[in-house]
């Protein structure tokens, strides 16, 4: 089990590099994350939806996502908690304090779904959530010590030198944590390290004589790092603009962001710059396509786009013709209303939506989780990807459909003169000819960028980074 001495240590890349670097060896692995809180998720082929880390790491293990890579699954809805996912379905929302009263029945629910990964594989990587000594929380933990405890998994503790302070995070965690569960603890890794790795053989030695566990390596920075997706949405409150051509796409940093790495394929692309907008600042007068992204919480980031003033933006955008994307929730906002009786993400309620689009959305309790694949016939080009929504839209506008399903169905919609348009499937940005085709209708050069081939490239060399400055051969004998 990696854990970490805190959030964003990178406990998810590390999974991900060991994962495809012990498949390289030739095992069967299999990553796992008891719990976890993002509204960055994915779907599974067995239908239900799990956190977007889990979902890489399964692809750097060379199996399909399921359901048991992350058993539950919380993902936060502001005021009202979080909502809770358990093995890929919604099962409730609660706020902080309530949830605690689930972890005693979410537990063996977790534990099954552990045993299943173990039968059927050589090695199982799980990965923890925050940091290991969140004592506070220690009581019917279900993500860090107590899911080690219970399964006596032996735990790597991970923690991060870039953010300062290393020795006194590892140190301090075997300080403050229970007896028992550091005797679980069987060694460390220094990850993010820049500059002269010798200058840090003092402080691997400190840090191994003062806790009793093993150095398992020094992890340089991996600077290809951001062509990967991220798990939450906290990146990108630090981002920059993506450095490249003179087509500029911009989206809003909405509150509530969901699978923000839709965006990932343009942030790729060396003719885009694109740029996340964070509240306060306007929405630029000089880009080419604003995207509306997804949203966990529809109604409220909605009024959170005017509190920023974005809607006067965005209808200045429009006047002067430029063009707008919207994704999921973002497609949603497009329209006229959107409402939500059952309140199914926050407090009941309608309001109305920006506009541009003649349609309307009502939130409904069926999710729909599922792959899709099918041909849009604006761009000319296939795609596939998956829907992840609630909700049913109608209007006018969808006469007029981005996308046609294999299925039969369509989706989506676009105004008459196809400046302002939007869909609820997810992935769509990743297919490389549909992608090539909105960017000519932005005006930007030719694209050779081949997105998907480059996720698998960039964890090949995540795996050559892991395998080049960690002690895989302890690991394995460790897992053993």
């Amino acid at each position: 089990m990696i854990q970490g001495t805190g959030s964003d240590v990178g406990k998810s890349l590390v999974v991900a590099g060991l994962a495809r670097a012990f498949v390289n060896r030739g095992l069967r692995v299999a990553p796992f994350k008891p719990q976890n809180m993002s509204n960055n998720a994915a779907v599974t082929m067995d239908g239900g939806e799990i956190g977007r880390a889990q979902a890489l790491q399964a692809r750097a293990a060379r199996l399909p996502a399921s359901v048991d890579m992350n058993p539950v699954l919380l993902k936060p809805q502001g005021d009202n908690g979080a909502q809770i996912i358990v093995r890929g379905q919604i099962a409730g929302q609660a706020k902080a304090r309530d949830y605690q009263a689930w972890k005693p029945r979410l537990a063996p629910m977790v534990m099954d779904s552990f045993a299943r990964l173990k039968a059927a594989n050589d090695l199982v990587i799980v990965e923890g959530a925050g940091s290991a000594a969140e004592i506070n929380l220690r009581a019917h933990d279900i993500a860090n010590m107590g899911f080690a405890r219970a399964a006596q998994t032996p735990v790597v503790l991970v923690g991060d030198i870039d953010r300062g302070g290393v020795i006194a995070q590892l140190v301090g965690c075997k300080a403050v944590i229970d007896a028992d569960d550091a005797a679980l603890i069987t060694g460390f890794i220094v990850n993010k390290f820049r500059g002269d790795a010798s200058l840090f053989e003092t402080g691997m030695q400190f840090i191994a004589e003062r806790t009793g566990w093993r150095a398992l390596g020094l992890l340089p920075y991996f600077d290809a790092a951001g062509k990967l997706p991220a798990e939450d949405a906290f990146s990108l409150r630090d981002q920059r603009a993506s450095t490249g051509g003179d087509i500029k796409i911009v989206a809003p940093l909405l509150p509530h962001i969901a699978n923000f790495d839709d965006l990932d394929p343009l942030k790729a692309e060396p003719g885009v710059r694109l740029v996340f907008i964070k509240p306060g600042e306007a929405l630029p007068g000089d880009a080419a396509l604003v995207i509306l992204p997804g949203s966990k919480a529809t109604i409220a980031d909605l009024a959170a786009l005017r509190a920023n003033g974005w809607d006067i933006d965005l209808q200045a955008h429009v006047r002067r013709g430029g063009k707008v994307f919207g994704v999921c929730g973002g497609y949603q906002m497009l329209g006229q209303w959107i409402s939500d009786p059952a309140g199914i993400e926050g407090a009941c309620g309608d309001a109305p939506g920006l506009g541009l689009l003649d349609i309307e959305t009502t939130l409904t309790n069926k999710k729909k989780l599922t792959h899709v694949a099918g041909d849009a016939p604006r761009y000319n080009a296939p795609f596939s990807g998956y829907e992840m929504h609630v909700g049913e839209t109608t209007g006018p506008d969808c006469a007029r459909p981005m996308l046609r399903l294999d299925d039969g169905r369509v989706d989506g919609a676009q105004s008459h003169d196809g400046r302002i348009a939007g869909a609820y499937v997810h992935g769509l940005f990743a297919n490389d000819a549909l992608r090539a085709a909105l960017l000519r209708d932005l005006g930007a050069p030719s694209s050779t960028l081949h997105f998907e081939q480059s996720i698998d490239e960039t964890l090949d060399a995540l795996a050559a980074h892991c395998a080049a400055h960690l002690d895989l051969d302890a690991l394995w004998e460790m897992a053993r």
